[in-house]
This record gives C-alpha cells, sequence and structure tokens, in this order.
C-alpha cells in the first residue's frame, strides 16, 4: 500500500484503480473478497464505475437510480460493506456522479416527457423546434442524426448530447441541483470517499455557445465543492475534463473545484512518445507546464480507460499520425473515425517492453494516477463482434484471473513490474 494514503490530502499522490464491479468480480461480495489483490498491488482508491440500476445502453452512464445498486451486483447494504471492508484496508472509495443526464427511463423523466405541466418537466431540457443549440457538440454522432430527440407524447424535443437514451438534466433548475445534491449526501452516507464527474465540462448548455466549459458550469461545480466542504469534509471530487492542460487547469478553480482533473495532453504525450516521438523533451514540457495549479490539487495521469482514446489534447496532425499508428487498418474507430477504442496493450502494438515502459513514465510523475483494470497484466481486446454498433466494448471484457494469477506467480512478469512502479509513484 503506498504509505501516502494515510496523509491527510492522500489524494496528491494516490494510486487509483477503476473498474467496473461486473467485469472484475461479477458482483460486490465476490468483490470485497477479491480487495487484497489491491492491496498487493499497492492501489489507494478504487474508482467504482456506475453500478447503479440502468438499462445499459451506454455502459452503465444511463441511470434510473443514482443511489441504488443494480440487482444483478447486489443490494445497497453490499455496496456499503463493501465501503467498510475497502476502509479496514486502508482502501478509498470513490464513486462515478453522472451529473450531466439520466436514462430516459428514469423516474423523473418518465414523469417528465408525459405532459407539458408536469412538475419534472423543468428537470429536463426542451424545444417546439430543435433549432436551439446549434453550436453545441453532438458527443455520439453515430447514435443520432440532432442533439434534440422527438418526443412523440408531447409533439417536441427533448435534448441528449450523448445517446438518444440519456436525456439532459437541466442545471438552470435549482431543483436539479437540489435534488442531485441529495444524491451525493446519500452516497456519503454509504461510504464513499470522493466522486467522478463524469462530462464535466459541459455540464449547463447556453444558447448561441457550444456550451462546453462555460462559467456556469465552473459556478454549478463550485456550489458542489461548497456542499462537500461544509457536509462532507475530506470528500473530493475528480473533474473529467476532456481537454488540454490550458483549459483543464481552468477546474481546479482557486482551489475551489475539483481537488483532481484528468490530464489528457499528457496521456497524449506519453502515447506519442512511445510510438513515434522523443521520449523526454516534448512530455518534460508537458509537465513542466502542468506543475502550476492551486495547492491541495493535483492531475490525475493516466494511459487508458473505458472510453474511447481521445487525442484532441493535441494538434491535429500529430493525432492524426498518432491514430494511424495505433489503428492502421481502421477496425476500431470511434466517433466518426476520430478516435479509437482499444487496450492500453493494443495501443502499443502489443510490445510488453512498450506497455513496461509506459507505466515506468506514468508512475514517475508527480501526480494522482489512475490506471484501468486488466491493463497491469496486459489484457488485450475482445473479440470484435459483426453487428456491434458501440465499438468501445472491446476494451471492457472480464478480467482475466487466470492471467492474474500467473503473473503474481512470476517476479519477472508485467505485473509485479507495475506493483514495483505503483510502490514508488510520485517519488521520482
Amino acid at each position: 500500500m503506498n504509505s501516502l494514503n494515510h496523509q491527510s490530502e492522500w489524494w496528491l499522490r494516490g494510486n487509483f484503480y477503476s473498474l467496473y464491479i461486473d467485469k472484475f468480480a461479477g458482483n460486490i461480495p465476490t468483490l470485497i473478497d477479491k480487495l487484497d489483490y489491491f492491496s498487493q498491488l499497492n492501489v489507494d482508491c478504487l474508482h467504482i464505475m456506475p453500478h447503479y440500476p440502468t438499462p445499459y445502453c451506454d455502459g452503465g452512464y444511463d441511470i434510473t437510480d443514482h443511489t441504488g445498486v443494480r440487482s444483478d451486483l447486489g443490494t445497497i447494504d453490499d455496496f456499503k460493506r463493501l465501503c467498510d471492508e475497502a476502509h479496514k484496508r486502508g482502501l478509498k472509495i470513490m464513486a462515478d456522479l453522472v451529473l450531466n443526464h439520466t436514462s430516459e427511463d428514469h423516474p423523473w423523466f418518465k414523469e417528465a416527457r408525459q405532459t407539458k405541466s408536469n412538475s419534472k418537466r423543468d428537470f429536463y431540457i426542451w424545444s417546439d423546434t430543435g433549432t436551439e443549440f446549434a453550436d453545441s457538440k453532438m458527443i455520439f454522432p453515430e447514435f443520432k442524426e440532432s442533439n434534440w430527440i422527438r418526443n412523440q407524447a408531447t409533439n417536441d424535443f427533448y435534448y441528449a448530447t450523448f445517446k438518444p437514451c440519456q436525456p439532459e438534466l437541466n442545471w438552470h433548475n435549482p431543483a436539479v441541483q437540489e435534488a442531485m445534491f441529495a444524491v451525493v449526501d446519500t452516497l456519503v452516507s454509504y461510504g464513499v470517499d470522493g466522486f467522478r464527474l463524469d462530462a464535466i465540462m459541459k455540464l449547463v448548455e447556453l444558447d448561441h455557445t457550444t456550451s462546453l466549459n462555460l462559467p456556469e458550469t465552473h459556478d454549478r461545480i463550485k456550489d458542489l465543492r461548497t456542499h462537500i466542504d461544509t457536509h462532507h469534509p475530506g470528500k473530493i471530487i475528480l473533474g473529467e475534463v476532456i481537454e488540454t492542460t490550458k483549459v483543464a487547469r481552468t477546474y481546479f478553480g482557486e482551489g475551489n473545484e475539483c481537488h483532481l482533473s484528468y490530464n489528457f495532453e499528457m496521456m497524449n504525450e506519453i502515447l506519442y512518445a512511445l510510438l513515434l516521438g522523443n521520449r523526454t523533451d516534448r512530455l518534460r514540457t508537458v509537465v513542466e507546464a502542468a506543475r502550476r495549479i492551486p495547492p491541495g490539487t493535483s492531475w490525475m495521469s493516466f494511459l487508458r480507460n473505458h472510453d474511447s482514446l481521445s487525442l484532441t489534447a493535441i494538434d491535429e496532425v500529430r493525432a492524426e499520425a498518432l491514430l494511424k499508428k495505433i489503428d492502421p487498418e481502421k477496425k476500431f474507430m470511434f466517433s466518426n473515425g476520430t478516435e479509437t477504442t482499444q487496450r492500453l496493450y493494443n495501443v502499443l502494438g502489443a510490445d510488453e517492453q512498450l506497455v513496461r515502459e509506459a507505466f515506468s513514465m506514468l508512475y514517475a510523475l508527480p501526480t494522482a494516477t489512475v490506471m484501468y483494470y486488466g491493463d497491469e497484466i496486459g489484457m488485450q481486446n475482445e473479440p470484435l463482434q459483426p453487428g456491434e454498433d458501440d465499438m468501445r466494448f472491446v476494451s471492457r471484457g472480464p478480467f482475466d484471473w487466470d492471467l492474474a494469477k500467473q503473473q503474481m506467480n512470476d517476479k519477472g512478469s508485467l505485473w509485479h513490474h507495475v506493483r514495483k512502479c505503483m510502490e514508488r509513484s510520485g517519488r521520482l
């Protein structure tokens, strides 16, 4: 276990580990039985990806109850016990907090879509014409022609930036903020130590803007931080900000917004350095540029995650060259061919030496870090499935416990290399 876990600001150099409960362990009781695995690996905090009730149209990020637990994973009492047992081992628990949207099957939206006079109507964003927010980006262009989705019952449109099954919450309505802060209170009562703010950079929408990184979004994050500091001191928030270092830095505010923010530019530069470029100069420049942040905050450095590989934090020419290197046959393309959807081992050409070097670079950074489950044992892409319309499934396969046990018994394995890197993380 990283000794930094016991400091008051443990997150500054914490080793996080991101997993789906079902993919890693099947269910919550089995995950509890596996907790010693993380202590052996020198993990400080588990990032539990959405475990909430869901129709599962977007990997669990389409939620019907933000304080519930999917029945196939266990119960709320099981989740509380997970937090308790993790804490006994010095492990923290971070949950996904999806503030942007709900599932179309959420009780709020089921009510809101029936009549224009429903009390939950203003929890969501509606239009009679579907012409507003013309400058806003479509996050998943594969799955729709517009961010405006027709609602037959009221003969108008609701707004959905992601998939059509994910209607956007209206953060101009104070009742939405009140309801979602109540979610935070409930999850903290279960034992959660922190929250990953999913897609936080587009929380608030405004017409005639891109609806990205708006001052109003920062205001809502400050409200959340104030709520947490006032009612749950010591709990933390991590912002998913898919931007350059310069833009992502603004999500720390003056130390009054996020405690942590992903650094996508650093991830892009590590991959570029390993596959196409100089191993030190450019990366050193990026690391130095990232140092200037408020006290009590830190970057969250990483190599891969559950999503498609975004390369928007570097210039287009280098991004195209890197994408061509990683996916030359365009087998795993996503977001209209601008991203690829592969695991770290495949991104690095199934070259274990490169994978080892990547982890050495990651855990030498003076930041917090997060690893995606299975990358520590070199898990590879899931086989392609004919007719599958969401290519991200290739990086979301079941954890290979046979491979893990084999490597844990081999002192020269990738697992042991990663364990040693994590043991000395943030100290070089």
